[in-house]
């Protein structure tokens, strides 16, 4: 009995940032995923450009991935958020996934390819962030970028994310370590885009 007590309590000691919530930008309106969302994420992910910046998606990825990936994130028994990156047509374009892994909270997004250079990725970014840290204003957030990504470091570093240090990841789509800038970011730190 004192083992389910003391597992309880360490459940209502931790933190929760609440259930996934839906947040309207000026382009975008982010929100829980659904199932109907799992022909977008394949056409999305089945593009190896997209893929190889991915540390945990395979190559080549198909609609069964998906499907998987969505039952695992509908389930609502983590603390995580994965919001939908949606446009006015409410079309699914990408993911952002603020995810505690190993004690720590990450922050993880990608984009449609067809959507790439418009400012979407730190529109949505920010607003995730931004509303996590209204829920949790005493974490630090984890994240990183391939090496290879410039385009997602800048858009990392205008929000206020910091380099940390440098290390290798296995990339599951490239089949092969990768080098990986890591960085954080506290609710202090956090910038509006411009």
């Amino acid at each position: 009995m004192n083992a389910l007590v003391s597992e309880r309590s360490r459940l209502v000691a931790r933190p929760d940032p609440g259930p996934s919530p839906v947040i309207e930008t000026e382009r975008l309106r982010l929100r829980p995923h659904r199932f109907s969302d799992a022909p977008a994420i394949a056409e999305s992910l089945s593009d190896f450009q997209v893929a190889r910046m991915l540390a945990r998606v395979p190559a080549p990825y198909d609609q069964q991935d998906a499907l998987d990936w969505l039952n695992r994130q509908t389930a609502n028994v983590l603390p995580d958020w994965t919001l939908a990156i949606t446009a006015g047509d409410d079309v699914h374009i990408g993911c952002i996934g603020i995810e505690l892994r190993h004690g720590r909270w990450h922050v993880g997004y990608w984009l449609n390819r067809f959507y790439w250079g418009k400012g979407l990725a730190s529109e949505a970014v920010y607003a995730a962030v931004e509303r996590f840290f209204r829920r949790m204003p005493e974490v630090t957030l984890h994240s990183g970028v391939f090496a290879d990504n410039p385009a997602s470091l800048r858009l990392q570093e205008k929000l206020g994310f910091k380099v940390t240090g440098c290390s290798q990841i296995y990339a599951l789509a490239r089949n092969a370590m990768v080098a990986h800038i890591e960085t954080r970011l506290a609710a202090e730190g956090l910038r509006r885009p411009a």
